[in-house]
């Protein structure tokens, strides 16, 4: 299918999750469960890729989509695969823009997965989760990915800030909150200058630490995906205002919080009429050459 025509939609949500397979069965287990109770939504629904890309045109939206690859950290291959999420989100690239994620402890394999990807299958950025893959994003294995990523001007997305995987389990389900400091980004960001990342979520309890790494650090962006936007921090919204109107993106983190609910939470917001627009389309269209 054709690209994405900005003119025919009204926002880009630049963070959901694919967490069903075309193909594969349902997941057992309880994480669907553990997550959708820590978001009070009840068991989390979980989508295929054509599934989010009809969700989202039918709302005239597009939609930035990703699995999480953290093979070191559970043993378990993604499901659905990489492949699968951006060789089916080019059937529907009207709506959806696909971002791949691997393990960094993959080493040097994962670094001939990512250039594949990139090259054969489209994809147009990586999504990180230094908790769930177990690792600070500074550290220096994880180096040789980024330097593909940088090679081809892509998009690096991070999760900063607490998480609802493992919340409220026992032991946070082995979840270690000290990898996701925006600060240890900061790293990342001046080693590869060139290389646009994106700090997804209020990054609580480290909000000023993102803001400063967002002033600092021209490439470096933030999501606003995971939180009601009622939730939102003082200097995080002052902030979207003024210094980082163009560097906040819309998020959701679809299906754990809805488009629609972020939206009508966000109205509720004391945010430019000039700034609307920017935060919900036109910087994310920018940030991946959708526009001029």
């Amino acid at each position: 299918m054709t690209g994405i025509d900005l003119s025919a939609i009204t926002a880009i949500d630049v963070h959901t999750h694919v967490h069903r397979s075309v193909s594969a069965p349902p997941r057992e287990g309880s994480e669907a469960s553990d997550m959708g109770a820590y978001f009070g939504i009840g068991s989390m629904p979980e989508y295929t890729v054509p599934e989010l890309a009809a969700y989202y045109r039918e709302r005239n939206m597009a939609a930035v989509v990703f699995g999480v690859d953290s093979i070191s950290q559970t043993g378990d291959e993604m499901v659905p695969t990489n492949e699968e999420v951006a060789d089916l989100a080019a059937e529907h690239a009207d709506a959806l823009i696909p971002f791949a994620s691997i393990d960094p402890a993959r080493g040097a394999a994962g670094v001939r997965q990512a250039r594949k990807l990139i090259e054969e299958h489209g994809v147009r950025g990586f999504k990180f989760h230094p908790q769930t893959q177990g690792f600070f994003p500074n550290d220096r294995s994880a180096y040789p990915l980024y330097e593909v990523i940088a090679e081809h001007q892509l998009v690096a997305l991070f999760h900063t800030g607490q998480t609802g995987v493992g919340a409220g389990t026992r032991g946070g389900g082995g979840i270690r909150l000290k990898y996701a400091n925006p600060m240890h980004i900061d790293d990342v960001a001046v080693d590869f200058p060139d290389m646009p990342i994106i700090l997804a979520h209020p990054s609580f309890p480290w909000q000023d630490e993102a803001l400063a790494v967002a002033t600092h650090k021209p490439q470096v962006y933030i999501d606003l995906s995971g939180w009601s936007p009622k939730y939102f921090p003082p200097q995080l919204v002052q902030y979207t205002n003024s210094l980082l109107q163009d560097k906040v993106l819309f998020g959701s983190d679809f299906p754990v919080i809805t488009p629609e609910r972020w939206i009508k939470d966000f109205e509720g917001l004391t945010i430019k009429d000039a700034v609307r627009p920017k935060v919900m389309k036109d910087n994310a269209a920018r940030l991946f050459g959708l526009s001029s």
